[in-house]
């Protein structure tokens, strides 16, 4: 990169600087996760909103290091793991993340169909097939210069649960006191549900995503090159890494917390405290929020939805694709990526099916964010260590401050599942 294309990259207009970062932040509030903060802000009120600001940092901590994996190499996680460490570990960590990635297509494929049945009636297994075949069409068929903007558009969906919350009463000096002063409780329930926040807020997919996705803007850019083989080009690319990451997870967690305040002002506070389903939250606030707050949140579900199955089916596609050296990319036409289109075909696709069965994947997907939680710590850990070596990252490895922030992220999430497994026997 000369001097000219640094000045074009320095003076690219602000929207466009964002990408990976934004997306990877916006898919991370899908309708699981909508679950998932529904159910802890009706559960426990106020006690929970904490969690939003305390992962902030450590989420950005992580998410550039994962970044930063992809960028500087020009692989993603799955290849450098495959590289790098014992095939069992690698293995291990797909496996563990093709079973939570479904679970989570299916329920948020679930509650998309669920949310539009709300809006108009029908039949929600219609909806399911209607929901996973586009997602399908707009991940194969529209290539990805085109589609990612798509994507980025779709994150201004998750606007709908900011303008819910301002529609609907808030004390918000009681809301400052509890968010600055929690009250924390060692009881199971509660340790067990900070673990669910902590593996929806910082979760495996996410790491996969973001660090593929800044290989896939690599390879899209003629002249871009991995840095660690072109570092004249880093300085303009770490930057904006960066700034992405900071401004997609800062909104992510800023949707995580109006999604909690949400649940606790219309729900916790008027008696309601077992939520199952994001569309069950939609429902709740009907009554006590008013028609305009429903139609919010509902629309919401959808948009976020869209946004986050192609995400889940992607990273879940790119971790297995890279896993046995096939061809990858959603830059890539689907003959010229066979393998990489047949896993993400297929993830979709189980997890429309999960919705005809028996199987409630709703209820499962409290403990997915659980289980999201407790694979997190190995591929965390993993992440540092390979960010760490100068075999891998060259010249690039990270700086004292972000290996300190990526090993408390990990030690953090450690911390959480231990003493989740230690006040369960209690």
């Amino acid at each position: 990169m000369d001097e000219e294309e640094k000045s074009a990259l320095l003076k690219t207009p602000f929207w466009k600087k964002l990408g990976p970062g934004l997306i990877t932040g916006a898919a991370d509030d899908d309708p699981s996760g909508i679950a998932t903060y529904s159910q802890v802000g009706a559960g426990f009120g106020y006690a929970m909103l904490w969690t939003t600001f305390f992962t902030f940092p450590l989420m950005v901590g992580i998410q550039v290091v994962s970044a930063r994996i992809g960028r500087v190499t020009g692989y993603g996680l799955a290849a450098n793991i495959r590289t790098h460490y014992p095939p069992w570990l690698l293995r291990s960590i797909i496996s563990l993340l093709l079973v939570a990635n479904t679970i989570n297509i299916a329920a948020d494929i679930g509650a998309m169909a669920a949310a539009l049945k709300l809006l108009i009636g029908g039949s929600p297994h219609l909806y399911a097939v209607v929901f996973g075949v586009l997602s399908l069409v707009l991940q194969v068929f529209i290539p990805f210069p085109r589609y990612a903007p798509i994507l980025k558009m779709l994150t201004l969906s998750l606007f709908a649960y900011v303008a819910t919350v301002f529609i609907v009463q808030v004390p918000w000096g009681e809301v400052l006191r509890q968010t600055v002063m929690p009250f924390i409780s060692f009881k199971t329930e509660y340790v067990v549900a900070v673990v669910a926040v902590f593996g929806t807020t910082i979760s495996p997919y996410l790491f996969f995503w973001q660090a593929s996705q800044e290989v896939e803007e690599q390879r899209a850019v003629d002249g871009d090159e991995p840095l660690k083989e072109a570092p004249h080009q880093a300085s303009a690319h770490l930057r904006r890494i960066k700034i992405d990451t900071y401004i997609g997870m800062g909104f992510s967690n800023l949707i995580a917390f109006f999604i909690m305040l949400t649940a606790t002002v219309t729900l916790h506070l008027h008696g309601i405290t077992d939520i199952q389903s994001s569309e069950q939250a939609a429902e709740a606030l009907r009554p006590i929020a008013g028609e305009y707050a429903f139609l919010l949140f509902s629309a919401g579900i959808i948009g976020t939805g869209m946004l986050a199955v192609p995400v889940l089916a992607g990273s879940a596609a790119y971790a297995v694709a890279e896993s046995f050296r096939w061809n990858i990319g959603l830059g890539r036409a689907p003959l010229d990526a066979q393998g990489f289109y047949l896993i993400l075909i297929v993830a979709t696709l189980l997890g429309v099916a999960l919705n005809f069965t028996s199987i409630d994947p709703i209820k499962a997907l409290f403990w997915s964010a659980v289980i999201n939680g407790v694979i997190a710590v190995p591929i965390m850990a993993v992440m540092m260590l390979l960010a760490a070596r100068p075999d891998v990252m060259g010249q690039f490895v990270v700086s004292t401050r972000l290996r300190v922030l990526g090993w408390i992220a990990t030690c953090v999430m450690a911390l959480a599942v231990v003493g989740m497994g230690i006040t369960s026997l209690l």
